[in-house]
C-alpha cells in the first residue's frame, strides 16, 4: 500500500509540474488564462462505514481549472488589435461553428472581414445598438457624395451701409458697384463635384436687404439660383428679401430661403440641386461686415482611410472626404461559469453544458467589459509564482519518491527475516 500512496503522490507532483510547464511556455501568448491543478485525497472508508482506523490511499488530480482573471493590457501600433477589459469573450465564426477567444489580433481578409490568425471571424452587429448578429465586415469601396442640401449662413451686415437700388433687376453679379458685401464656399451636386457659391447683400432701404445666391456651373459661369415663389406676386422671387428689426435682430426671409434651385443641366448632368439657407443669427450692427459661420452639408465621394473602433465596439469607417459612417458593433459573450468552457486549443473555448447558457450583448453592457482598440490583452501568467510552483512541484515529487524508497526499504528488511 505505501507504494501506491507514494505513486498516486508521484503522479500528482507530475501533473502539478505539467500544468505549471504548460502556464511557463503560454506566458507569452495573448489572451491566455494560467490553469491550477486541483488534487483530492483518496480516502477508503471501512467495513459499515467505520473510519476511525482508516488510513488514506494517496491523492488524485480532481481538476484542471482556467483562472479567468484580467491579464494586463499591451499597447500596440495595430488599430485593429482589441483587448476585453472585463468580462467576456470575442465571438468568433470557425465556419458555421461558435468558439470564444480572448485574444483579440484581427485584420482585414481579401473579402473584407474582421478575421483572427487562424482566419476566424469576428462577429457582431450590423448596426451600433442592432440585434442581427453576422460576420463584421468592412466596407472597402468608394463612400458615396451628398449633395448639399443645408446651408447656414451668420453674417453680420454693417447698419450704415450705402442703400442701392431695392429693384433686384439693377443687380449684376459681375459688378461689384450694384451689391455692398459678398462672400463664398463650396458647396456639392449629387455627383459629388464641388461648386464655388457666392452669397451677394445689397442694402435697399433702412433694416432691409436682398439676398442673391449664385452657383458655379460646369462652364465656370455663375448662375443665379431660382428662388421660391413671392407670395405678393405669384411669380418665383428676383432674390431673398431679409428684413431686420431696430434692434438689428433679423425678423424675416421673405419668401423664405427654402427649395433655392439650380437645374440639373448646368452640373455636369447631376440631378437639380435644391438647398434651403438658414440664416437664423444673421444681425445688422453698427461693425463691419462679417462672416461668423457660414457651412453646409454636402461633400464628395471618398476613399477608406481607416478603421476605428471605440470602447463600446462600434466600428467606424474614415473616409478622405472627412466623413465617418458606422460599420457595425462587434459582439461580446459570457458564461455563468466560464471554467466549465471546454478548451480547444489556438486560444479558443467551446461552449458547455457545465458552462451554462450564453450570453451575447454589447461591450460595455451587463456584466461585460469594454474594448480598448490598438491594444491586446496578454497571459495573465505570472512568472515568478510559477518558478515557486516548479519549485513546490519538485520537493513533492522527491518527497514522494522517498516514501517509496522507505517502503521498499521496510520490505527488504521483513524479506531478509529467517
Amino acid at each position: 500500500m505505501p507504494f501506491n500512496i507514494g505513486l498516486s503522490g508521484l503522479n500528482a507532483a507530475q501533473a502539478d509540474l505539467q500544468t505549471t510547464g504548460n502556464n511557463v511556455s503560454n506566458s507569452g501568448t495573448t489572451g491566455f488564462k494560467r490553469s491550477r491543478a486541483e488534487f483530492g485525497d483518496v480516502f477508503a472508508q471501512s467495513f459499515g462505514g467505520i473510519s476511525q482506523t482508516a488510513i488514506g490511499s494517496g491523492t488524485r488530480l480532481q481538476a484542471v481549472t482556467q483562472q479567468f482573471s484580467q491579464g494586463r493590457t499591451e499597447f500596440t501600433e495595430n488599430g485593429l488589435d482589441l483587448a476585453i477589459n472585463g468580462e467576456g469573450f470575442f465571438v468568433l465564426n470557425d465556419q458555421g461553428s461558435t468558439v470564444y477567444s480572448r485574444a483579440g489580433a484581427f485584420q482585414v481578409d481579401r473579402d473584407g472581414y474582421l478575421v483572427n490568425n487562424q482566419g476566424l471571424r469576428l462577429r457582431g452587429y450590423d448596426e451600433a445598438g442592432g440585434t442581427n448578429l453576422g460576420d463584421l465586415r468592412l466596407q472597402t469601396d468608394t463612400a458615396a457624395p451628398q449633395a448639399t442640401e443645408n446651408l447656414e449662413a451668420l453674417i453680420n451686415l454693417r447698419s450704415d451701409a450705402a442703400t442701392l437700388s431695392d429693384d433686384p433687376d439693377d443687380f449684376d453679379l459681375e459688378d461689384p458697384e450694384t451689391y455692398n458685401f459678398s462672400t463664398s464656399l463650396t458647396m456639392y451636386d449629387s455627383l459629388g463635384i464641388a461648386r464655388d457659391a457666392n452669397l451677394y447683400f445689397v442694402k435697399t432701404d433702412q433694416n432691409e436687404w436682398n439676398a442673391h445666391v449664385a452657383v458655379r456651373d460646369e462652364n465656370g459661369e455663375l448662375q443665379e439660383v431660382e428662388y421660391p415663389i413671392d407670395p405678393v406676386t405669384s411669380n418665383p422671387a428676383s432674390a431673398l428679401r431679409l428684413e431686420f428689426d431696430q434692434s438689428g435682430q433679423l425678423d424675416g426671409v421673405i419668401p423664405g430661403a427654402e427649395g433655392l434651385t439650380v437645374p440639373g443641366g448646368s452640373l455636369d448632368g447631376a440631378d437639380d440641386l435644391v438647398f434651403d439657407i438658414d440664416f437664423d443669427g444673421t444681425t445688422q450692427f453698427g461693425g463691419d461686415f462679417s462672416v461668423n459661420d457660414l457651412n453646409q452639408d454636402g461633400f464628395a465621394s471618398g476613399q477608406l482611410t481607416g478603421i476605428d473602433i471605440d470602447q463600446t465596439g462600434v466600428v467606424f469607417a474614415r473616409f478622405t472626404n472627412g466623413q465617418s459612417s458606422v460599420l457595425g458593433q462587434l459582439a461580446l459573450a459570457n458564461f455563468p461559469n466560464p471554467q466549465g468552457l471546454e478548451q480547444l486549443g489556438d486560444n479558443n473555448w467551446a461552449e458547455t453544458f457545465a458552462a451554462g447558457d450564453v450570453r451575447l450583448d454589447r461591450p460595455g453592457s451587463s456584466n461585460l467589459g469594454s474594448v480598448q482598440a490598438g491594444a491586446l490583452e496578454a497571459s495573465n501568467v505570472d512568472i515568478a509564482q510559477e518558478l515557486v510552483n516548479l519549485i513546490t512541484a519538485q520537493r513533492n515529487f522527491q518527497a514522494n519518491a522517498q516514501t517509496i524508497s522507505t517502503a521498499d526499504q521496510v520490505t527488504q528488511t521483513i524479506i531478509n527475516i529467517r
